[in-house]
């Protein structure tokens, strides 16, 4: 399992997250819930390695994650990617295989078939020689999406991964979320996603700066942990229906 133990991050002297403690089994869906500055994506990044910790531990299976990085897919936010920089769709998804193959290797005959069916995977195939900058927004985050697949991960991130999609992009990852939970891998989802939508998670993690809640979406989603992590103001669509999208904060 994924274990996060005691997990303290600091920005700036400020306290972002505060003694986080989680265990996430592979063959799970889990979202990652919370209102905006609750350090979600400091979470993601934290289990990546990308910004440090002032104390606590990560681990899988028993090892520190900071060892096993590839064993780690991610996809960021469309809004941390600078998609002006000059590079084709293929090069992107190959851009997974680097650290297995080595920086100096070229890529045989099976790195060039994985990248492949990583694309054609995602529909983005006929893209392959398209620059980046050049696609739609659904079809951007396809890209990275293939290019988690190629890395052949057993853990994988998505920091809000529907943002600015289309609803042919959206199936596809819903299909993909869908594929790698039954194939044993571990998904984390950052999302700001309400109503029925979180029904799709096996667990919900109701994180605001410290985790409130960890459990079934049924069971997280009530009224007053909402409340904890939102505000006293938070008001619901309906109060009888805890996965009812909120109005207002």
């Amino acid at each position: 399992m994924l274990q996060v133990r005691s997990l303290c991050v600091h920005y700036r002297g400020r306290s972002v997250l505060e003694d986080v403690s989680l265990n996430l089994m592979p063959g799970e869906l889990v979202g990652l819930i919370g209102p905006n500055g609750a350090g979600k994506s400091t979470l993601i990044k934290a289990l990546l390695g990308l910004v440090p910790i002032a104390s606590g531990h990560i681990s899988w299976h028993g090892q520190s994650l900071r060892r096993l990085r590839q064993q780690v897919a991610y996809v960021p936010q469309r809004s941390q990617i600078d998609w002006d920089y000059p590079i084709v769709v293929q090069r992107v998804v190959m851009m997974a295989l680097t650290r297995r193959l080595g920086w100096w290797r070229s890529p045989n005959a099976a790195a060039y078939q994985t990248a492949r069916a990583a694309m054609e995977r995602m529909q983005i195939w006929d893209l392959r020689d398209r620059p980046i900058g050049s696609l739609s927004g659904g079809q951007q985050q396809r890209v990275f999406l293939a290019r988690a697949i190629a890395q052949s991960a057993e853990i994988f991130l998505f920091d809000e991964p529907f943002t600015g999609i289309d609803k042919h992009s959206e199936l596809i990852l819903l299909n993909l979320f869908a594929e790698l939970r039954s194939r044993g891998h571990l998904v984390l989802v950052c999302s700001h996603e309400w109503g029925s939508a979180l029904e799709r998670y096996d667990r919900l993690l109701l994180l605001n700066r410290s985790l409130l809640a960890d459990d079934r979406p049924q069971v997280v989603m009530t009224l007053d942990n909402i409340r904890r992590a939102y505000g006293e103001n938070t008001q619901l669509l309906d109060p009888r229906s805890s996965l009812e999208s909120m109005l207002a904060c």
